[in-house]
């Protein structure tokens, strides 16, 4: 894997035709220690928002052991890691899923959401005694970029019954909850707690563990969120004041806040048409939320003749593929001269943008190479609100 000092001396090295992912390991090793510093309980990685094998090793020799995977392949591919312990969080598994994961992987943690999966769950397992159980709650969503109750979660009484025939059959007894993706205020969480704390009262069950799952914020330019300590405190808080036993674990499953500084995209201009942008890669491939979910990520010129007094100016993107939904509206503000042949790194996206790259139209290869310079964003700069390093 070549390493280049940044952006710039890879791509006067390079001159590169493809996208390129740019991995930052360092940053995700920086962010898991700050996890594993400040979080009051223990950390699973959730694997979904980047399985790059760069990242996942600076995860783990940072110290993250855990991972939350959704599926069985997933799991298989996280399996490999050596000494690793893993959580089928998924609240709806296909029932092969569950029997591979508890007889072939020795996977106990799973999750759900209604009585139908509980009963999937005891069945595929052959009843058995030594299960962790996460029942899924629905809690609201506040400010969180991308709400995630609709799909999944339980409430009212309906979770007040599950609780107890889950804790019934359960070794262990878990509440698990997701305050949404991209939650840039910590009273999400409280609120959050707030509701579980109301079930756990009204259904009488001891609990053994709570699951705070992810939604912790990454850096963005339209999304500047509290301090990544704001939301442990308030957890910390709300986790004391919980009608749960001393010994009561304490999980969350961070994703975005872990790997989103740790890569980013460096794409070259194919065509300038007034104030639009024609780039080699787009919503098809790694830019998939600046297309459908109109995240602004930080952008930069790469060129060593760049004068900084330029002014910026207002473009939108439009990937290589043959499709009119390709297209990222930003703004992205870049200098005025801008030019076809120009490099552009998009920052900040190490975060599910790898994930959900597709090879539609025949687009989605990639080069990799690491680079040893800051992301142009970070959460992790001391205790302030989150700053620009590199923008």
């Amino acid at each position: 894997m070549e390493k280049f000092r940044s952006a710039l001396d890879m791509v006067t090295a390079l001159k590169p035709d493809l996208p390129v992912f740019a991995a930052r390991p360092h940053a995700a090793g920086r962010a898991a220690r700050w996890f594993i510093n400040n979080f009051p309980g223990e950390i699973a990685y959730a694997y979904k928002a980047n399985s790059s094998v760069f990242l996942l090793g600076a995860l783990y020799g940072a110290g993250i052991t855990q991972f939350d995977v959704a599926s069985v392949a997933e799991l298989e591919d996280a399996a490999t890691i050596p000494g690793v312990r893993l959580h089928f969080m998924h609240p709806v598994k296909a029932r092969h899923a569950i029997r591979k994961a508890y007889f072939d992987y020795d996977i106990k943690c799973f999750a759900l959401d209604s009585e139908d999966e509980l009963q999937k769950i005891v069945e595929e397992t052959d009843g058995a005694k030594n299960l962790e159980l996460f029942v899924r709650i629905s809690v609201p969503a506040k400010n969180s970029r991308v709400p995630l109750e609709h799909k999944f979660g339980i409430s009212g009484q309906k979770a007040q019954r599950l609780l107890v025939k889950t804790r019934q059959v359960a070794d262990e007894l878990g509440i698990t909850f997701h305050v949404g993706s991209q939650t840039t205020t910590p009273d999400a969480f409280a609120m959050a707690f707030e509701e579980a704390k109301s079930l756990i009262v009204k259904a009488g069950v001891v609990v053994d563990a709570i699951d705070v799952g992810g939604g912790f914020p990454s850096r963005y330019n339209d999304s500047i969120p509290s301090r990544l300590s704001d939301f442990i405190d308030v957890i910390k808080t709300s986790m004391d004041k919980m009608p749960v036993t001393e010994h009561c674990r304490l999980i969350c499953e961070p994703g975005r806040a872990l790997v989103a500084e740790a890569e980013s995209l460096i794409v070259k201009v194919d065509l300038r048409k007034d104030n639009s942008l024609y780039i080699n890669d787009g919503a098809y491939g790694a830019l998939f939320d600046a297309a459908h979910l109109d995240f602004s990520f930080p952008v930069k010129l790469i060129r060593a003749d760049l004068d900084p007094g330029e002014a910026l100016v207002p473009f939108e993107f439009w990937g290589p593929t043959c499709d009119s939904i390709d297209h990222m509206k930003g703004p992205f503000m870049l200098p005025a001269s801008i030019k076809e042949g120009d490099y552009i790194e998009i920052g900040n996206l190490g975060a599910y943008a790898r994930a959900m790259s597709t090879r539609f139209n025949g687009y989605g290869e990639y080069k990799d190479v690491i680079l040893q310079d800051d992301p142009m964003y970070t959460v992790y700069s001391a205790d302030v609100t989150p700053i620009a390093l590199n923008a």
